[in-house]
């Protein structure tokens, strides 16, 4: 990977350059996979009491919302890797491409500070662990759900790559298209939401996911990137 990175630069095409930064965010989440051995019981016991301290029985707690919130929020959380090319295509065709080494270092630096601590923190996702939520049963919730089965490593990351990823994206978007921006932050929002409701992933995992997307924000901004 790190060959590659150094041959893109100084030989690829510049929308190969460009582009080819978001790739390594799927390569990296599913390379990190492999490093999943076997759960650490303590730990998953620690995430669950949390939620269970905030939320009371989160397979129960999202019953009666609408099915339509429940649909848009299990739909966001399926799309949220289009998410990524979608900022940078934001930005490009407002003719911003001087912001894609900006763009690229904040959102890959928050997917893979994601990724990277499942080496160490081995927990299973919550949809794993409970017994199914009881929420309306639709065509939606079904696809997510085989989405997160087969699509996926089936192991969870703390920080969530997708609270991180998405509000990463926003934090790159927004000063410069401050609309489009906000857009990216209502997403944002939305699949952190939707990574609770649909028990893909623990509050701690959402918190710290936020948390890692502000200070990869602060460092690239504080560096002048």
């Amino acid at each position: 990977m790190c060959a590659a990175i150094v041959l893109g630069i100084s030989r690829a095409d510049a929308r190969i350059r460009n582009w080819a930064p978001l790739a390594s965010i799927l390569v990296g989440y599913y390379l990190a996979g492999r490093t999943f051995v076997a759960p650490m019981p303590r730990v998953e016991r620690w995430l669950l009491a949390w939620d269970r301290r905030l939320l009371g029985d989160p397979t129960t707690r999202f019953a009666n919302w609408p099915r339509l919130v429940l649909g848009y929020l299990d739909t966001v959380y399926m799309f949220c890797f289009a998410l990524v090319p979608a900022g940078f295509a934001t930005l490009a065709w407002s003719g911003h491409l001087d912001l894609a080494d900006r763009y690229s270092t904040m959102v890959v630096a928050a997917e893979l500070g994601a990724f990277a601590p499942l080496a160490l923190l081995q927990t299973r996702p919550p949809w794993a662990l409970e017994r199914p939520a009881r929420v309306p049963d639709d065509a939606v919730q079904r696809a997510a759900a085989s989405f997160v089965r087969h699509a996926t490593t089936g192991a969870n990351t703390l920080p969530s790559g997708h609270v991180a990823g998405s509000l990463a994206i926003a934090c790159a978007v927004i000063p410069t298209m401050p609309l489009a921006g906000t857009v990216f932050v209502f997403l944002a929002g939305s699949i952190a939401l939707a990574c609770i409701v649909g028990r893909y992933h623990y509050i701690v995992d959402v918190v710290s996911g936020a948390a890692l997307a502000l200070a990869v924000w602060a460092v690239v901004t504080a560096a002048g990137v």
